[in-house]
């Protein structure tokens, strides 16, 4: 079988994506590439040969050499050019998150109902093995029925990777609960088998606002703007965003349309970088120490006590492949995606659980910043939610 050729939007921080999916003589191969940034442009070239590399984005669109379209741009693109990759009848993987606001998302599933063409949204956390481990503990009913989740986001490189560029802006992201926790939300309506209809959210620019080390407009960010282990503590770091007006902090409650409580916390100045979870069932809770290779699950299910440290079941996350993307999760997405843009079916991303992770997102920062006032979140067409859940087919 040839393989499927891919052109891609955007080489800049998910040209990881780009690169993953580019295996020739395997089952896809990168064969155009738009980026007005010249030097993700230089760096392109030598990653893809023999691939056309450009500044125009209808290019790679209308290229006929092009079987499926990879939209790895920042996140205010990605609604614009996923319809124009749909309107051109190219098979779309869009990075998370699908918009940056609830109206861009319906007319992206709109137009993919419209012209037939098949919509991929990557959040690729339904494949890392610690959420898959949970979700099949949940599944066996090991803790009864799921009634409450708790999630602690602890962004421990938060300075370095959202407060350096374009995330640091609201124009560009609306927020970080929408931009940072969208995948998170995702995993939670995934494992709670609902999504939120209610928010409410307090959250506030706590440490990176008051730093006055910010680069001047147009400058680029500097070629030290991440280090493993430097820029610490936080009030370190230098060459941050000219502007900077999203949250550093947050904390947003929901109500699922199942009944399910749920809560997520995010901050992006802690020492460690990681993500805790937190199900209680009505027979029993699990959670999650690490989320790599080397973590567990852990699942106390037996008995009421005190504190305990040891638990009634013990789940090691499964050794994944060295180096794969968001512990290992990106080439099982990009397998996902590839058979999906050959074959159509179903798949274990959801452009529906999509839309309402971006829509939980952004009514949560609406309540952020009017006081924690509650904010309904408005659900799918039911007509349009249908489509996509029998697998974008009817």
């Amino acid at each position: 079988m040839p393989d499927l050729r891919l052109g891609v939007l955007g080489y800049g921080l998910r040209g990881s994506i780009a690169r993953t999916a580019h295996r020739p003589g395997a089952g896809a191969r990168v064969t155009a590439l738009a980026d007005h940034d010249p030097r993700a442009r230089a760096e392109a070239a030598p990653a893809f040969p023999g691939a056309r590399i450009c500044t125009d984005h209808r290019r790679v669109v209308e290229d006929p050499d092009v079987d499926a379209v990879l939209v790895l741009t920042p996140d205010h693109t990605h609604a614009d050019l996923a319809r124009e990759a749909l309107k051109a009848g190219k098979p779309v993987f869009v990075e998370k998150p699908l918009a940056v606001d609830i109206e861009s998302c319906d007319n992206v599933l709109r137009t993919a109902r419209e012209t037939g063409t098949r919509l991929y949204v990557g959040h690729n956390m339904r494949h890392m093995p610690v959420v898959r481990l949970m979700r099949d503990i949940i599944r066996r009913g090991e803790i009864g029925a799921v009634r409450t989740i708790w999630v602690r986001h602890f962004v421990g490189y938060g300075g370095d990777w959202y407060f350096k560029d374009w995330h640091a802006e609201q124009r560009c992201t609306n927020g970080l609960l929408l931009q940072k926790a969208a995948h998170d939300i995702d995993v939670l309506h995934w494992l709670a088998d609902g999504y939120t209809e209610r928010v409410q959210a307090l959250g506030d620019l706590m440490v990176y606002g008051d730093n006055p080390h910010r680069r001047a407009p147009g400058e680029p960010k500097t070629d030290d703007w991440y280090t493993k282990d430097g820029h610490w503590p936080p009030h370190t770091q230098r060459g941050l965003n000219p502007v900077i007006d999203v949250e550093d902090v947050s904390l947003v409650n929901m109500r699922l349309d199942n009944g399910v409580l749920a809560a997520y916390q995010q901050c992006h100045f802690t020492p460690d970088y990681w993500r805790n979870y937190t199900v209680i069932g009505d027979a029993g809770r699990l959670e999650n120490f690490g989320d790599g290779p080397g973590g567990a699950v852990r699942v106390w299910n037996s008995r009421r006590s005190g504190y305990r440290a040891e638990p009634d079941a013990e789940y090691r996350v499964p050794t994944v492949e060295d180096n794969a993307g968001h512990g290992g999760a990106d080439p099982l997405l990009i397998d996902e995606f590839v058979r999906f843009a050959r074959d159509g079916g179903l798949t274990d991303t959801s452009p529906v659980a999509a839309r309402m992770s971006v829509a939980a997102g952004v009514r949560a920062t609406e309540s952020l910043r009017t006081g924690g006032t509650p904010r309904a979140v408005p659900p799918l067409d039911p007509e349009l939610a249908a489509y996509f859940e029998r697998g974008q087919t009817g």
